[in-house]
């Protein structure tokens, strides 16, 4: 009697568990992209990037469709970062100073998701992997395999409760982990508080940047030629550089997982031409005439000189 019982159990599991994989990558994708928005939740978290290590409290905060996210460093330097209505603001307890940020972009300091991840079918594979435990929760594997050499592959660890994002890892065009966001705990709960960003900035010295009015991209004295597929123009503007009367202009672009900035000024003296790299960051600078171009996002090398070569003064 027991060994039927054991043969019953065995052929139930697999379809449990066949029904669990049922959905395919992009439906896990889109159910973690409306948790992450919807849900209170917070957490120990742990960046891996550039080489270096770095701890910090996690904080996501919904209500009335307004949301807040927030990062406690644990280890110094001592800062806070929050994300709030289109800005980001930086605050450096022991100098009391604070930097906001201004721009149209929201990121996530998690992962940044596409609105709508078909779009990108072309330039993406995305596939359910297997099933592994992070911060002791069960979760889903799932992949995100660049098709070309202009963007970065990515794997993503879903919680299968909460279809929260405990585990980020961001691979160069070799396979190599780039980048590394990994939750060492989790909890989802029903209400957090929103931090007040002005009483947090208070006897702060607070410095403003790109607190800018934003502009067609008709409105540049460029023209981009080369642009990698499947990504878009997110916004442009003109910015006074710092202590000067010259004006520099600043588009931006996304695929919905990464930003590539392209900076146009005039030529700086010392400065080369070429590339440069820093963890998952590459930059390439590009001169017509006395005109400087300057193209940088976390993206590889070959992404940002073709969109620096291909740019032309209108």
């Amino acid at each position: 009697m027991s060994i039927r019982i054991i043969l019953v159990f065995f052929l139930i599991v697999p379809c449990v568990f066949a029904k669990e994989t049922q959905m395919s990558a992009q439906q896990w994708l889109e159910q973690m992209s409306r948790a992450m928005k919807a849900l209170n939740y917070r957490g120990t978290v742990t960046f891996f990037k550039n080489d270096q290590l770095d701890s910090m409290n996690y904080f996501h905060a919904i209500k009335d469709s307004h949301e807040q996210e927030s990062l406690v460093a644990l280890n110094s330097p001592m800062r806070e970062v929050i994300r709030d209505a289109g800005k980001v603001s930086c605050t450096f307890k022991k100098s009391k100073k604070g930097v906001i940020n201004h721009r149209p972009a929201s990121r996530s300091f998690i992962v940044d998701l596409p609105n709508d991840f078909s779009v990108l079918t072309d330039v993406v594979d995305f596939s359910v992997e297997g099933e592994e435990f992070i911060a002791m929760l069960p979760v889903q594997v799932i992949s995100i395999s660049a098709k070309d050499d202009f963007r970065y592959s990515r794997r993503i660890w879903i919680d299968k409760q909460h279809f929260l994002p405990l585990k980020v890892e961001v691979y160069d065009l070799s396979g190599k982990v780039l980048e590394q966001v990994v939750f060492t705990d989790l909890k989802v709960v029903d209400e957090l508080a929103f931090i007040k960003i002005d009483k947090e900035l208070k006897d702060h010295e607070v410095k403003h940047i790109h607190q800018l009015v934003f502009f067609s991209a008709d409105n540049a004295s460029f023209v981009l030629d080369s642009i990698p597929p499947r990504f878009q123009k997110e916004f442009f503007t003109r910015m006074k550089k710092n202590n000067s009367t010259q004006e520099m202009e600043h588009l931006v672009l996304n695929d919905g997982f990464s930003f590539i900035s392209v900076y146009l000024e005039q030529k700086i003296k010392g400065v080369t031409e070429g590339a440069q790299t820093l963890g998952t960051v590459n930059s390439f600078t590009h001169f017509i005439d006395d005109t400087q171009i300057t193209v940088i996002g976390e993206v590889p090398a070959k992404t940002v000189r073709f969109i620096a070569q291909g740019v032309k003064l209108r």
